[in-house]
């Protein structure tokens, strides 16, 4: 994440989750990838 954080990544058999969340698409950019998600992940206050 931006903020230097780090989120759990889990691979189940139905897809990738992320933070619990599930990756519902994966696209390919000029610079990179996004992850389609159905859910907003903020990072936890320490």
């Amino acid at each position: 994440m931006a903020s230097g954080n780090y989120l759990p990544v889990e691979k189940k058999e139905d897809g990738i989750y992320v933070n619990g969340t599930k990756i519902l698409k994966t696209v390919k950019v000029s610079n990179g990838w996004i992850h389609v998600i159905d859910n907003v992940l903020v990072p936890a206050d320490n």
